[in-house]
Parts: structure tokens; C-alpha cells; sequence
């Protein structure tokens, strides 16, 4: 009987054969955290050791709240720049760098057939490079420092054929909001989800994130892509270690295999408060906002700037609309000011903010106020997700924020096109 990836990598990492089901104690190649690092520092000094065993696989990312926005932040940052210095960490990226996920994997972490291990929810992200990365707790991490093993449990596996071609003002972004709807926020629990067919050996590596960044939206351990000669390509001198390309077999025993056709799909919108609310933008038109959001580890890469800039050129935004540009990356955004994107964008009447995740986890730099609606190109849309309890957040493509923010009101970016 053949064997899916997940069980193929844990089984690896395991020194056995496994399947879905089996608890594996396992040692992973990376360990990422990033401001949070300061409560896990916490946690590892608790446990009364003094050194991390394996400093080299850790990956430290300052991004949440850079730069910091109160003493209380500074002081956590200084926590973690101590620690770093302290405990010989050689891959730590302090605060003018951007979003971890953006940032792990254009410096070479996430790569293909790796064990990838991260205090924060979408580390799904890397399997986009067809890694095994996923989510754990602080707690879990700080463990992970002291004794650089921990358990897993080998998730089964649903795989998702996504099949057809694009249709013009349609992205990844709808694709997977389209599937999170159709199959609800809890449909992957605990699972492994694999991203396959045509349309995602059309996407790019930067489309696929999208993808396996908000498998964590279904509530997956962990999200695939399997790896192509495009990922060859753009790991290219990137790779900071050797890797082999891990795949499922063809007859590998899957949970369940759905099927999704993107022929006639149309753009969709995650409505409040659960990023399961999907509904066609046709539905949605005309719904007012105050605030956009072009940015985040979902959608703040080149192409995602592009295709806003591609809109907004020679326009203005809504003068009762604020736009927020947030690239994912110091490297994203020279890249942007190269090409003219962000000249584009700040013409048009966008503020541009430093890399980093911004308002999106309703901390600093645009917190919403209440009854006030965002707009936004990120992955979540809880109730108080970017600020108050008595906001409302609705989520799309940055086609369809672009296209919104010059009628000050929820537009079909088709339109435009």
C-alpha cells in the first residue's frame, strides 16, 4: 500500500514506517518563531535549562509588531534580541525585514521534504514547497528548544484537485476562499491537505502560498503542494541546506479526494465573522467600508502588488477610504519600488507601511474602531481580528480590494480589467 507525503516525511523523521493515526516522536530540520519569541523564552527558562540544544535550527522573525509600537513591545524585542545574542542563534531577522513567512522561505528555510515546525498558525505556508510545516504551541516550541524533539500525530490526508484555467480577474485568493466555503472552517481538522491538478501546476510559487497559507483556514495540520520545476527554479541558490523532493504515491490512501473546477468561478469574498462566510462577489456589491487592506503573508507578494497597481493606475481611491499597502518583505517591496508598483500605488492615494503584518492582527498601524468595516487581503476575519469587537472584516482577492477602494464600496474587479 502506498504512502501519502505527510506519512512518507513523519515516517522519515520517525527512523520508521507510519500511517495516519500513529503518534511519532520526530526532530524537525526548522524551528520557526517571531515576536512571540519573547513568551517562549519564558517558557524555556522555566524548564531550568540553560542552552537551546539545536540553535541552528531555529529561525527567529521579528514581524508582528515592527517596529514596536509601545514600551511593552520594545521590551519584548529587546527579551528576544538578548536571547539571540545570548544563545549563539545564528538566524535571526530583527525588524526591517517583514512578514516570517514571506521572509523564511525567500532566504532558503522552507524547502522540499523538510520537517518544519513554527509558533504561529499559518507555518502551513512552507508546504508550498513541499515541506511539512505546521503550527504548534509556545509551549511546544520552548520544549522543542530544550530537547529539539517533540510528537506528532500522522494526519490523514485530503487531497484537492483543482482543475481548469483561471478566468480573467479571478486568483488563488478566490480559489481558496471558494473551497474554505464550500467545505467549511473545520473540514481538515487535524488533517493534511493536498493542493493538486492542473491549476495549481499553473500557479505560481507565489499562488501556491496562498493556498497553503489558509489550508490553516480549514483547520489543516498542515498544506501541500507537490514540488515542480518551478520550485526548483525559484529555490535556486536560495536553498540554504540539500533537500530531496518527497511525494505521495500513486496509490497513496487518501481520507477523501475533492474535486474543484475554476472554469466559471467568479471572485469571492469572505463576509464577517468566519472565513467560511463565502459568497460570490455578485452577492456582496455595493457593501460600503472604511478601511482596505493590500498586504499580509497571504497576498503581499510582487504579483499580488502588481495586480492592485494594475487597477489603481491613474485613479484615486475613495476619499472616504483609507488603503493600507503593506508589502510581505523588504526584498517584496524593493522589488515594487524597482518596477514603479509602489509609485503607482502611492499616487493613487494608498499609504504605504513598512514590511511586516500590520493591522491584520489588530495590534498597531490601523486598528479598526467600532462599527467601522475593513476590507482586507488577509486570512482571517474574526470578530475583533483587527481591532474592535464591533468591526467587520471582509476578505478578497487584492484585485477586488484594489477595484473597492476606488468606489469606496465592495466592486467586481472585472470591471476594470
Amino acid at each position: 500500500m502506498g504512502k501519502t507525503f505527510s506519512e512518507k516525511i513523519l515516517g522519515l523523521k520517525a527512523g520508521r514506517e507510519v500511517q495516519a493515526g500513529e503518534v511519532v516522536t520526530v526532530s524537525p530540520d526548522r524551528i520557526l518563531s517571531h515576536d512571540n519569541s519573547a513568551a517562549i523564552i519564558k517558557e524555556f527558562k522555566k524548564l531550568g535549562v540553560k542552552s537551546v540544544k539545536a540553535p541552528q535550527k531555529l529561525v527567529i522573525i521579528l514581524d508582528h509588531i515592527v517596529p514596536a509600537s509601545s514600551e511593552k513591545y520594545a521590551s519584548n524585542h529587546k527579551t528576544i534580541r538578548e536571547f539571540v545574542a545570548e544563545q549563539n542563534i545564528p538566524n535571526f531577522f530583527d525588524v526591517p525585514n517583514g512578514i516570517c513567512h514571506q521572509v523564511f522561505s525567500e532566504n532558503g528555510f522552507a524547502l522540499p521534504g523538510k520537517l518544519i515546525l513554527g509558533a504561529d498558525s499559518h507555518t502551513t505556508s512552507y508546504g508550498a514547497f513541499g515541506a511539512f510545516s505546521a503550527g504548534i504551541g509556545r509551549s511546544e516550541v520552548a520544549s522543542l528548544w530544550a530537547v529539539d524533539e517533540t510528537w506528532l500525530r500522522v494526519p490523514e490526508t485530503i487531497r484537492i484537485e483543482i482543475n481548469g484555467k483561471l478566468p480573467s480577474g479571478v486568483y488563488a485568493k478566490d480559489v481558496i476562499l471558494k473551497i474554505i466555503g464550500d467545505e467549511g472552517a473545520d473540514r481538515a481538522n487535524y488533517k493534511a491537505v493536498e493542493f493538486t491538478g492542473e491549476a495549481v501546476k499553473k500557479f505560481s510559487l507565489a499562488s501556491r502560498l496562498v493556498l497553503t497559507n489558509m489550508a490553516a483556514e480549514m483547520g489543516a495540520k498542515n498544506g501541500y503542494c507537490e514540488p515542480d520545476e518551478k520550485t526548483i527554479q525559484w529555490l535556486g541558490d536560495r536553498a540554504k541546506d540539500d533537500f530531496n523532493v518527497v511525494t505521495s504515491d500513486p496509490d497513496a490512501v487518501f481520507e477523501a479526494v475533492l474535486k474543484h473546477d475554476i472554469f466559471s468561478l467568479e471572485p469571492q469574498v469572505a463576509c464577517p465573522h468566519t472565513v467560511d462566510n463565502v459568497k460570490p462577489i455578485s452577492e456582496v456589491e455595493g457593501t460600503g467600508f472604511h478601511q482596505a487592506l493590500i498586504g499580509t503573508c497571504t497576498n503581499g507578494r510582487l504579483e499580488d502588488l502588481e495586480v492592485a497597481a494594475g487597477i489603481l493606475k491613474g485613479k484615486k481611491v475613495h476619499p472616504q477610504v483609507r488603503v493600507l499597502v503593506i508589502p510581505a518583505s523588504r526584498q517584496e517591496y524593493l522589488k515594487a519600488l524597482k518596477k514603479g508598483i509602489i509609485e503607482i500605488l502611492a499616487e493613487a492615494g494608498c499609504i504605504i507601511l513598512n514590511p511586516g503584518c500590520g493591522p491584520c492582527l489588530g495590534a498597531h498601524q490601523g486598528v479598526l474602531a467600532p462599527g467601522e468595516v475593513a476590507l482586507s487581503t488577509a486570512n482571517r476575519n474574526f470578530r475583533g481580528r483587527m481591532g474592535s469587537r464591533e468591526s467587520e472584516i471582509y476578505l478578497a482577492s487584492p484585485a477586488t480590494v484594489a477595484a473597492s477602494s476606488i468606489e469606496g464600496k465592495i466592486e467586481d474587479p472585472r470591471k476594470f480589467l
